[in-house]
């Protein structure tokens, strides 16, 4: 089963146990402060993989579960209040990203995001006094920002930090350039201005396509006659080749193994698609 602390949040998963809630029940999950309530937004399922590991579901949020966490909620938006209300009074260049509290020892994390490290121990001072708990003040980076907000992102979804991406892999310009995106910042940045978390998914097939495939501008045979690769298409698993003034899309193992192999693996030829250009439309 699956849950979530907050609307839309990122998505954590437990071992339902005995328990059978449905889509939308409050349930209660094992954190390292004690039982915190969540919504289960994917109820209990058999999976054929073996997993283990998972945390189990502690059973349904009763009503005393439910006051203590509107409480906590309470108290998170008064924190968060009164850091907004202090950072102005001291004149920081500190933005407030989330607060946490931990009800059973009585502690606020305040989440915050700066330009550059900032002396905030005057602020802590005043954040205890005017909280009465003690405070954390913890400095975060862009992508944490990010995932900490939430928000949509270039594709029309939810961030997938904010959802259901765990760990931050390293992303680089090169990934780009192989998959033949535009090396814009405004094309493949994502919400926190760094490039798209999601342009390493699809890296590693583009990766082992280019190793099989013809190189640009090789000759090679298709079964519209000899020509010159001028262009992939990775996801579809084709090379795009000029014959004459013409192109043809044919499957990438039809131009890079011997025709009988790709018989044997594919069976009949495949009809490669073909659309009429004039020769000065397709650069040589």
């Amino acid at each position: 089963m699956a849950v979530s602390f907050t609307r839309y949040g990122r998505l954590y998963y437990l071992d339902p146990g005995p328990h059978t809630p449905k889509v939308g029940d409050k349930v209660l999950v094992p954190t390292d402060s004690g039982p915190e309530v969540a919504e289960c937004v994917w109820a209990p399922q058999w999976v054929s993989d073996d997993i283990g590991g998972l945390p189990e579901c502690a059973g349904p949020a009763a009503d005393e579960h439910l006051a203590r966490d509107e409480t906590n909620r309470r108290r998170r938006a008064e924190g968060r209040s009164i850091a907004k209300r202090l950072i102005r009074k001291h004149d920081l260049p500190m933005k407030v990203i989330g607060v946490d509290y931990l009800d059973n020892d009585n502690i606020f994390k305040i989440y915050f995001s700066a330009p550059h490290r900032v002396d905030f121990r005057a602020l802590v001072r005043d954040l205890a006094r005017g909280i009465k708990a003690r405070v954390e003040l913890r400095q975060v980076g862009p992508r944490d920002e990010a995932r900490l907000q939430g928000g949509i992102g270039p594709c029309g979804r939810d961030l997938c930090c904010a959802t259901f991406l765990k760990d931050f892999e390293p992303v680089s310009v090169r990934m780009a350039k192989e998959q033949d995106l535009p090396v814009n910042p405004l094309r493949i940045a994502g919400a926190c201005g760094r490039l798209m978390c999601c342009l390493k998914y699809e890296h590693p097939l583009y990766m082992e396509f280019k190793e099989s495939a013809p190189r640009l501008g090789s000759r090679v045979s298709t079964p519209e006659g000899e020509g010159q690769v001028i262009g992939y298409n990775v996801p579809g698993d084709r090379v795009t080749v000029k014959v004459g003034s013409r192109r043809c899309s044919c499957p990438s193992a039809s131009v890079c193994s011997p025709r009988r192999q790709h018989d044997a693996a594919y069976g009949t030829p495949q009809t490669p698609q073909t659309d009429d250009a004039q020769a000065g439309d397709v650069p040589d």
